[in-house]
């Protein structure tokens, strides 16, 4: 099979059509799983010790299941109780909230890197714990933490062909559409990844220069 431009710039609009989906879709996740992930790591540090548990279970057991089940689970049997949820908005809360559970780990690895002094001054000076929180511990945690969680945000951007398989058309829905309207599997399929490289390779670059910026 030669390759065919003709064909590639036929079907290129519904392509980039299709990654503005991926796009919104990751960008609506990433504040998802960026907001919930600082709220898992204060909950752990705050509730007391048996709920904490309950919680590091959950999101161990979040964490340590396939996305692709998860979203099969929320969109195709969440009906049967009578909980109806539209496949953008389920895709997006499903890798929001898988995500979330991965920048939680990132978000505690820098509370753990506060010194115990801080916390003992915080209280010294009659802080609330949400004054500590709000005005010591997290704007510590966030700025190192930044090329960490850029590198999840990545990782979800490449996780979006999922979404497909619970009916949303993003970037991959489009390329199986087009593939299989015409049964030509190779111009869109090899379109798919250069879209993606052309998007995640600027990215990374990105959170090494902010890495390398960090440093200095």
């Amino acid at each position: 099979m030669t390759w065919d431009w003709e064909y590639v710039y036929s079907f290129m609009p519904m392509l980039l059509q299709g990654a503005l989906i991926t796009l919104y879709a990751t960008a609506l996740g990433s504040a998802i799983a960026l907001v919930l992930g600082m709220v898992w790591a204060i909950a752990r540090r705050s509730i007391p010790s048996p709920l904490s548990a309950i919680l590091t279970f959950v999101l161990d057991f979040v964490r340590g299941t396939p996305l692709l089940v998860q979203l099969y689970l929320a969109f195709f049997v969440l009906p049967d109780f009578g909980i109806l949820i539209p496949a953008f908005a389920c895709g997006v809360i499903m890798i929001g909230l898988h995500y979330s559970t991965y920048t939680a780990e990132v978000y505690r690895a820098g509370i753990d890197n506060i010194p115990s002094e801080q916390w003992d001054a915080s209280v010294a000076c009659n802080f609330r714990p949400h004054q500590t929180w709000r005005y010591i511990i997290i704007p510590q945690v966030i700025r190192p933490m930044i090329p960490p969680l850029g590198n999840y945000v990545i990782a979800m951007f490449k996780e979006t062909p999922l979404l497909s398989a619970i009916t949303v058309i993003e970037l991959m829905g489009e390329a199986r559409i087009i593939a299989n309207a015409s049964y030509r599997f190779l111009e869109p399929m090899t379109m798919v990844g250069v879209v993606f490289l052309a998007i995640s390779l600027p990215a990374a670059a990105a959170l090494r220069w902010i890495e390398q910026m960090q440093k200095t």
